[in-house]
């Protein structure tokens, strides 16, 4: 007896063709001469495109604009239907596909999460009972009494997400929907989709492939409407990035010329500062950050025997940072405060990206666990974690910081608060990559073997 999980979407041969008329008055033409004549060319956005997809899994579906990403997801969620081929889905399906899909701009908001749940298969009673949760989650406050015409494209994805996140789906489609949003929603959006992925099928579709790999557990490479590649997440996108770096100008294409940096380079004994970073500062490309204040009243959970009460990042000089360049020194620093007795307390922090991947971290374990320092009931204690600042390409960031007792293998969770620290980065030198890191060295020389 098989255990593996049923398959939730299969496709055998879907394909997708759109009749493309030249002038209006060849359509009339077309219908009056009832396909004795065409009229028309054949546009296949998709052709041929076979999958299966079993319970729980996560898909992602990549590749260049006009390729066929947004109609396959279309048809998954039966609001186009196929030209040829078969496509079954079993189970609710919720999407977010194009912002504002779904919703009536003359709606108000509330009466849009009634239309769109009962869209999606809910009945009054069910929406009633989830409709607290769903505004709680779109956290639009009074806007929710107004028309969606007079909403952001912010405001509209917080709805629609919220919506789409409490209809207890089988299925959820996420078209690109989570490139627009502040920092917060977007922290929280990414907490659901890793909770909907533990019992949910996921088929997300992004042209940033670092989040694909993060999320996925396959992938659908799509190119002119064909699938070009499908297999596991890292491999596919690692084929797909080559393809798109090889593509004349393409940014980052590799270079065919075979040279090497001359015998005698030694790297020069430097420190730990990038060679490049007074220079990158008096440019374009200096990584400024802009740190905000400390949110004490964030989601978290733990026993709650330990009390965050700050957490702010100082410089070499021990003085209060605002604004903080990437490559240089800093110090996060963590208050906390023992609510109850504790034997060896620890205390860690995250550094994620905006879509939750966290980038580095630490915490103090390790540096006294030869020597543990107890504390007691109604003691503060503050940890400092002094490093330098990778540098960080343009976007959002959060830190989460962590509280506990015991060892690393072993421990309990007094505290884990996520998003306490929220800091922006506006320029930058990385163009690819999570995270840039000093370099003690860079040459480029031309070897004495070097051969034509």
């Amino acid at each position: 007896m098989s255990s593996e999980p049923e398959v939730v979407i299969e496709t055998h041969e879907l394909g997708k063709c759109y009749q493309i008329y030249e002038r209006p008055q060849d359509r009339l033409k077309q219908m009056l001469w009832r396909g004795r004549h065409r009229y028309y060319h054949e546009f296949w956005a998709l052709r041929d495109v076979s999958f299966a997809v079993r319970r729980g899994e996560t898909v992602g579906v990549i590749g260049r604009n006009g390729s066929g990403k947004s109609t396959l997801l279309k048809m998954l969620c039966n609001t186009l239907a196929p030209t040829t081929g078969t496509l079954a889905v079993r189970g609710r399906v919720a999407a977010l596909l194009e912002l504002g899909t779904g919703f009536n701009p003359e709606f108000t908001g509330r009466e849009n999460v009634y239309l769109n749940a009962a869209i999606l298969g809910l009945d009054d009673a069910e929406i009633d009972h989830y409709l607290p949760e769903i505004l709680q989650f779109a956290d639009i406050g009074e806007f929710i009494e107004q028309p969606v015409k007079t909403y952001s494209s912010g405001m509209a994805v917080r709805l629609a997400f919220a919506v789409a996140a409490h209809v207890r789906a089988d299925i959820l489609v996420i078209d690109e929907a989570l490139s627009v949003g502040d920092v917060f929603f977007v922290q929280k959006c990414m907490r659901f989709l890793r909770k909907f992925q533990e019992q949910g099928t996921l088929f997300f579709v992004s042209h940033d492939t670092a989040a694909v790999v993060n999320l996925c557990d396959h992938v659908l490479w799509l190119e002119h409407g064909q699938v070009r590649e499908a297999g596991p997440a890292k491999e596919v996108c690692e084929h797909y990035l080559a393809i798109l770096r090889e593509s004349p100008g393409a940014i980052g294409a590799p270079s065919r010329r075979k040279e090497r940096p001359a015998a005698d380079a030694r790297p020069r004994d430097i420190g730990t500062t990038d060679q490049r970073l007074a220079f990158l500062n008096q440019t374009r490309f200096r990584n400024d950050l802009e740190l905000f204040d400390f949110r004490p009243e964030v989601e978290g959970y733990g026993t709650g025997a330990i009390l965050i009460e700050d957490v702010r990042f100082e410089d070499e000089q021990g003085r209060l940072l605002h604004w903080m360049v990437g490559g240089e020194l800093a110090t996060l620093v963590v208050q906390v405060l023992a609510l109850e007795d504790l034997e060896n307390p620890i205390i860690g922090f995250f550094i994620k990206d905006r879509l939750g991947q966290n980038l580095f971290g630490d915490n103090t374990y390790l540096t006294y666990a030869a020597d543990p320092r107890p504390a007691v009931a109604g003691q503060r204690l503050m940890a400092r974690f002094t490093f330098r600042m990778p540098v960080l390409p343009v976007g959002d960031y959060a830190v989460d910081i962590a509280a506990a007792s015991g060892t690393q293998q072993e421990h309990v969770t007094h505290c884990w608060c996520n998003d306490v620290l929220i800091f922006k980065s506006h320029a930058s030198s990385v163009h690819q990559g999570l995270v840039g890191i000093p370099m003690l060295d860079i040459q480029l020389g031309i070897s004495m073997d070097a051969k034509c």
